[in-house]
């Protein structure tokens, strides 16, 4: 995919690439076309109108309507389905929802680069992307932000959370600096660095539920019980071994993403959720308690990034608050 991020064109064509039906030529994958038209497709995308999306660039409704058309001309494809005389929505086709995806992500990126590339050498401001799923070892780097905080005021954070695939994927892409995993890293493909904290696999559940009388949880004890397990579980975790059980053969009610969602679902009483300690507070009035699972399931927090990575400053002075936390 050719890029030219400095007179801002791309080769659109190329974001379609993925999709075995965009059948171009290596010709056709040559044109290129200005960023500014991606980012009116997505203000399009984003208000469902043509209108309304030139009012909000300050362009005028024909203008954007000819910039579109040329971009679909170009493809050879249609990204959007016009409303009827009765409507003015506008939605996307396939392709489009394609399109929209990848010109996101190349969006993310580019004012990522432009950001790291503008910093000055003798200063280090700028911003740090980590990817990660829910846990308290989170505590680890945050603990490693407030300290360079202290040193270069000009960092900022952005966190993006999601199971290990969606933090994989991001940093394939060069949307996120590092990324926080549960799961023995690819040394082929990434740089690793092992945190001290582990997270403890256990059930929460409701207090006065007849499994909070006992110290842990046995596999037997969930058999007949409705479910709440994360969606990287549902799609292929060690659960279905510890519980010596296929996944089908279990009452699960419900997949989460995020575990306080399902919390509020596990306060009223709907069920249990399998899921890791120290992320939904137990004490004092809640009305929850955590019990670990018998046996016991530990698991060991990576902090990965791409071999070869060039990092921006600050994400470079992370790292390094990071290694020095680690081997204190």
């Amino acid at each position: 995919m050719k890029i030219k991020i400095f007179n801002r064109e791309i080769c659109v064509c190329a974001l379609l690439a993925t999709n075995s039906r965009c059948a171009k030529s290596s010709a056709e994958m040559e044109k290129t076309m200005e960023i500014r038209v991606l980012q009116y497709f997505i203000a399009i995308a984003r208000e469902q109108s043509i209108i309304r999306a030139a009012e909000s660039l300050h362009l005028s409704q024909p203008t954007l309507s000819t910039q579109i058309k040329n971009m679909e001309e170009e493809l050879g494809k249609q990204l959007l389905i016009r409303g009827t005389k009765g409507s003015r929505k506008v939605t996307l086709t396939e392709e489009g929802m394609i399109l929209r995806k990848r010109a996101e992500e190349i969006l993310d990126l580019v004012k990522k680069t432009e950001n790291e590339i503008a910093c000055s050498d003798d200063v280090v401001v700028g911003d740090v992307y980590i990817g990660a799923g829910e846990t308290d070892g989170m505590r680890l780097l945050a603990r490693a932000a407030g300290n360079l905080k202290k040193l270069y005021p000009g960092i900022h954070y952005h966190i993006s959370s999601g199971n290990a695939v969606f933090v994989k994927e991001q940093l394939d892409k060069g949307l996120i600096d590092f990324g926080i995993i549960f799961e023995t890293p690819d040394t082929k493909k990434y740089e690793v660095l092992k945190l001290p904290s582990k997270d403890i696999w256990g059930v929460l559940m409701r207090k006065d539920s007849p499994l909070a009388e006992k110290e842990a949880i046995s596999p037997e004890d969930l058999w007949n019980q409705p479910l709440l397990i994360s969606q990287q579980e549902a799609e292929g975790g060690r659960m279905s071994q510890w519980m010596r059980r296929r996944l089908s053969e279990l009452d699960i009610i419900m997949t989460y993403n995020l575990l306080f969602n399902a919390s509020l679902l596990v306060e009223e009483g709907l069920g249990y959720a399998i899921c890791f300690d120290r992320i939904i507070n137990t004490s004092g009035d809640s009305r929850l308690c955590f019990r670990p699972l018998s046996p016991s399931i530990e698991i060991e927090m990576y902090m990965i990034w791409k071999k070869y990575q060039v990092f921006s400053k600050p994400a470079e002075k992370f790292l390094m608050m990071m290694q020095e936390d680690t081997l204190s």
